[in-house]
């Protein structure tokens, strides 16, 4: 795979016949219609000797860029891809920057999301998180509804699994890296349907979500759907992996979850901000003009930090609590974190039909997921669309404060309750 270069251009710059990257791989017969650019661009590259394709970053979810897809700013970036094996030289980034109309520049650039160690089940002792949010308890009210998705932006998942098998829908893998045959292990190329999962994170996460409770706790919204979609490829690491992918990889698997009606995106990963704009912002910026609530793992440094796109405004960053409701010394906190929910030693499914036992803040993150999932399965019965406003509204006014203050730095509005949750959002309906 070559490198690849994204610009913001803009509002009045678009070129709306440009393919999109991800169809042009697969589709070389579109490459002459990617050929051409805004002319100022396409001296500059000329000028260098330098051969590329050029594409939308984007995909339109129709066959014309939607009223919103245009005002979060998607319609107006573009990737640049050079058909030779070359560095792209800082110079002409330099050059392109001064462009007028050009709003940005960058490469693309992999983005590291340190996942947190998965353990045998032997090694460690598990505990049923579940009464410590009162699941069994709400599960009275509602297990969930098929009706409702979530899509799960992680390592991929084990399509195969006994306990999360029957609840997955189609996916996609997103996993495209640039140089990364010494890097990368299992698949790190190719944009396709298969989101296979080879370091186990996201499959773990979707056993905490959906889980039949055959060898392990029921998940939080077992009669759901689940989303998978793989956007985090396995980078050597020592002796193990973690997974990595393309940050603007990583940003048409949130788009492409979107265009797909899910409900609820579940991000248990977190990059952080190393200059020149916010990572996911438009995106995020989309998605939730669409209506869909994203929640994130916001990090496991056990310091006063910011992860993206947990830290982004709109967004539920989740931190984690132990088995006696006390803060992991691991969860990541600030201002931006929105609640907390068990993420010490918690089993779920593993690939190969198996299963292990992991901490971190990624096992948060898909308890709160749940937990909106059963809410808005619940305002189904009713024949109402939960909004994210309100979800949000009825998670904070029934979380469980570790303290007297409304919102803590560590654990935000507290530790979700999913009983007073549905029971807060019955009267609210039924009133």
């Amino acid at each position: 795979m070559k490198n690849h270069l994204i610009i913001w251009t803009a509002p009045d710059k678009r070129l709306d016949e440009l393919p999109y990257w991800g169809d042009l791989i697969h589709k070389r017969d579109e490459e002459a219609a990617a050929s051409r650019f805004l002319p100022e661009v396409s001296t500059l590259f000329n000028q260098y000797n330098l051969p590329v394709l050029y594409t939308k970053e984007y995909k339109p979810k129709n066959d014309i860029w939607s009223a919103e897809e245009v005002k979060s700013g998607l319609a107006n970036i573009f990737r640049i891809i050079l058909k030779q094996d070359k560095k792209i030289p800082d110079a002409l980034i330099e050059k392109i920057k001064l462009v007028p109309y050009i709003r940005k520049v960058k490469p693309v650039d992999v983005g590291v999301a340190a996942l947190p160690p998965i353990a045998s089940p032997m090694s460690v002792a598990a505990l049923d998180p579940s009464s410590q949010i009162l699941l069994k308890q709400a599960h009275a009210y509602t297990t969930g509804s098929p009706e409702i998705k979530i899509a799960v932006l992680d390592t991929g998942v084990d399509k195969k699994h006994q306990e999360i098998g029957e609840s997955l829908l189609p996916g996609m893998d997103f996993v495209d890296i640039i140089d990364g045959a010494e890097k990368f292990v299992g698949d790190y190329l190719g944009y396709d349907t298969d989101p296979d999962d080879e370091v186990g994170h996201g499959t773990h996460v979707c056993g905490i979500l959906a889980a039949k409770g055959i060898k392990m706790p029921t998940g939080i919204a077992p009669s759901c759907k689940i989303v998978p979609v793989r956007v985090l490829g396995a980078l050597k690491t020592g002796n193990g992996v973690v997974g990595a992918g393309l940050i603007d990889n990583i940003n048409n698997g949130i788009k492409w979850a979107v265009d797909q009606q899910v409900d609820v995106i579940n991000m248990s990963l977190g990059i952080r901000h190393e200059g020149g704009g916010l990572p996911h912002e438009e995106v995020i910026r989309y998605a939730l003009s669409k209506g869909v609530s994203i929640v994130a793992a916001s990090g496991n440094d056990g310091r006063q930090d910011r992860y993206y796109p947990g830290a982004l405004p709109g967004v539920i960053a989740v931190g984690a609590v132990d088995h006696n409701n006390q803060m992991a010394t691991f969860s990541t906190y600030g201002s931006h974190v929105s609640f907390v929910a068990p993420g010490a030693n918690i089993i779920s499914t593993y690939p190969e039909n198996k299963y292990s036992i992991s901490s971190g803040t990624s096992q948060a993150s898909p308890y709160v997921a749940g937990a909106i999932a059963l809410l808005k399965a619940f305002a189904l019965k009713f024949g109402r669309n939960l909004k994210d406003n309100q979800a949000k509204y009825i998670l904070k006014h029934t979380a469980d404060r570790l303290d007297s203050t409304l919102k803590n730095v560590k654990s935000g509005y507290g530790l979700i309750n999913l009983l007073d949750a549905l029971k807060l959002l019955k009267y609210k309906l039924s009133v």
